[in-house]
């Protein structure tokens, strides 16, 4: 299943070129992370395979802008774990917030999010929420690249559980 699983998204999504990475690295490899997020069966399938990794006593999921927030709604909808969304920067309009949807004040919460290669995404959610006295207690993603952002996120205090590595996508 997970096999299956795994050859599906990198069919879906993986590319190769030269593409510069949100970490300013370079790649060969590229996972156009909107392809397995639009296609709704694949995104179901992605999201009973990352609920198992959900903490018990999770209370909200809090996907990041922008990839994250298609993999909290679908598994939101599976585990019905109420979602939250995390903006890159507040609005200037409006509520102003940064965290719309369910409130993560005092509540057990998880970041979810697409594909992490240094964490600096996460990183950056981060440290936004611990200003507002909220600290999650992981944090999910579909693939971890393996490029260094499990043990950025370790260095300040954060797990990753990644439903698949880099390694298994391509061994897919």
């Amino acid at each position: 299943m997970q096999h299956n699983l795994a050859a599906r998204i990198r069919k879906s999504a993986r590319i190769y070129g030269l593409f510069v990475l949100r970490s300013g690295l370079t790649s060969d490899t590229y996972f156009d992370k909107y392809q397995f997020e639009s296609d709704p069966i694949l995104l179901r399938a992605i999201a009973e395979a990352m609920a198992p990794l959900v903490p018990p006593g999770t209370e909200v999921l809090a996907g990041l802008e922008m990839g994250g927030i298609p993999i909290v709604t679908m598994l939101s909808q599976v585990t019905g774990i109420p979602a939250a969304f995390i903006r890159k920067e507040p609005k200037d309009y409006g509520t102003c917030q940064y965290a719309e949807g369910a409130s993560l004040q005092g509540k057990r919460f998880v970041l979810i999010e697409d594909v992490v290669s240094s964490g600096g995404a996460i990183i950056d959610a981060l440290a936004k929420l611990k200003v507002d006295g909220m600290v999650p207690e992981l944090a999910l993603c579909v693939i971890d690249r393996q490029s260094g952002g499990a043990e950025a996120l370790r260095a300040v205090g954060l797990g990753l559980k990644a439903a698949f590595t880099f390694a298994e996508i391509e061994r897919g």
